[in-house]
């Protein structure tokens, strides 16, 4: 979908402005409607969530592609149908991070985690490949369909899971639901400091990525084949840091996977921006696809395994309101920016941004010592006080 909405895009208009606009479209609904996305996934049966949304999101792109393929397509219209889609998204998502304990043993938490993200990124491998060959022969729209067909697939396979229900207590109000969840969300620092950590990311880091690579492909390194496979390549890297994942566990898995970032990440962005080769284009973004995996394979397993199961769609929706807060403003200024300074002096500064944010997480403690108590020997049973 990245790519070939991408490419729809500046094949209507050739403007990377349009292009952010559009992305923007997609991400607003993200922030507005997550925190009710997520006070729903605790409300319903998380299942029943996520089929609801893979139903509107394969109508969304359904539609898109349509207009593209009829030659009919308004850039309004795309963002219209790109804002439809994000609002489905964010009640998918908070049900999706919260539906894995019920479904396996909690010693198993992270190899769990560590295998879907291997599938998602299997996807995310072949995704940008096909997308690359759809839209260098017959056209970005057709991309956008095949992606309609994915959420119709993804349906079929979630109505044949089986899960096992959560008890809790009775509900209240929407407000004071969304409270409770901002409660729990705030007293852990390492929560709090490191979701504020990607809210800056995925604005001033990512977004710039995501709004000028696809120009740097098309004015210097041969057009969307180029941009289809540094996807790829970050989809690659991605699947292959899945089996670390499953393998490794750090005593403090943040302050590792906060460090294999500082490996790839940085280089990539500094690559893009002085135009380099395409071999070490793509070598970059399979180091830094692998260090993204990893650590969301032990973020999102720290969140489930410290967070009570009946608020952990709340909790898991603070984290990504906090994620994706900032990230229109990101895509909608990177390409002005970029039109006022440049895309190269843009890139490296995103390349520098990274750094020094990485720096400010790990200058905090409970970041920083964040430990996995799991790989601790089982203490023998003590009796303790009445009172606790």
């Amino acid at each position: 979908m990245p790519v070939a909405l991408a490419f729809a895009v500046l094949e209507l208009t050739g403007s990377v402005t349009d292009l952010g606009i559009v992305f923007a479209a997609q991400s607003v609904p993200l922030v507005v409607f997550v925190l009710i996305g997520g006070v729903w996934g605790d409300r319903l049966p998380r299942q029943r969530v996520m089929l609801a949304s893979d139903g509107v999101r394969a109508l969304a792109q359904g539609l898109s592609a349509v207009l593209l393929v009829s030659g009919h397509a308004q850039i309004w219209e795309i963002a219209g149908l790109q804002a439809v889609y994000g609002t489905a998204e964010a009640f998918f998502e908070p049900a999706a991070s919260s539906v894995v304990p019920q479904t396996v043993a909690p010693g198993t938490l992270q190899n769990a985690n560590a295998l879907l993200g291997a599938s998602g990124n299997l996807a995310g491998v072949l995704g940008p490949a096909l997308a690359g060959v759809l839209v260098a022969t017959i056209g970005a729209g057709w991309g956008l369909a095949v992606d309609a067909a994915t959420f119709i697939a993804s349906a079929g396979f979630l109505s044949l899971m089986h899960v096992t229900p959560v008890v809790v207590a009775a509900r209240t109000t929407t407000l004071t639901e969304l409270r409770a969840g901002w409660r729990a969300f705030r007293s852990r620092e390492w929560l709090w400091v490191t979701v504020l950590y990607f809210t800056l990311f995925s604005a001033f880091v990512f977004s710039p990525l995501q709004v000028l690579g696809p120009q740097v492909a098309r004015i210097s390194l041969g057009g969307p084949g180029a941009w289809a496979a540094i996807s790829t390549a970050l989809g690659l890297g991605a699947l292959l840091g899945g089996l670390p994942g499953m393998r490794w566990r750090p005593r403090h898995p943040l302050r590792a996977s906060f460090l294999v970032f500082l490996i790839g990440g940085p280089t990539l962005y500094a690559l893009l921006a002085a135009h380099a080769p395409l071999p070490l284009i793509l070598l970059a973004a399979l180091i830094e696809g692998s260090s993204i995996t990893l650590f969301n394979v032990f973020w999102i397993t720290a969140i489930q395994r410290e967070v009570s199961p009946e608020e952990q769609s709340r909790v898991s929706s603070w984290d990504y309101l906090g994620s994706l807060a900032l990230q229109p403003v990101g895509l909608a200024i990177s390409g002005p920016v970029a039109a006022a300074i440049g895309l190269s002096v843009t890139l490296y500064a995103a390349a520098a941004l990274f750094v020094l944010l990485l720096i400010g997480a790990l200058a905090v403690p409970t970041v920083r010592n964040y430990a996995d108590d799991t790989r601790l020997p089982v203490p023998s049973a003590v009796e303790l006080p009445p009172s606790w």
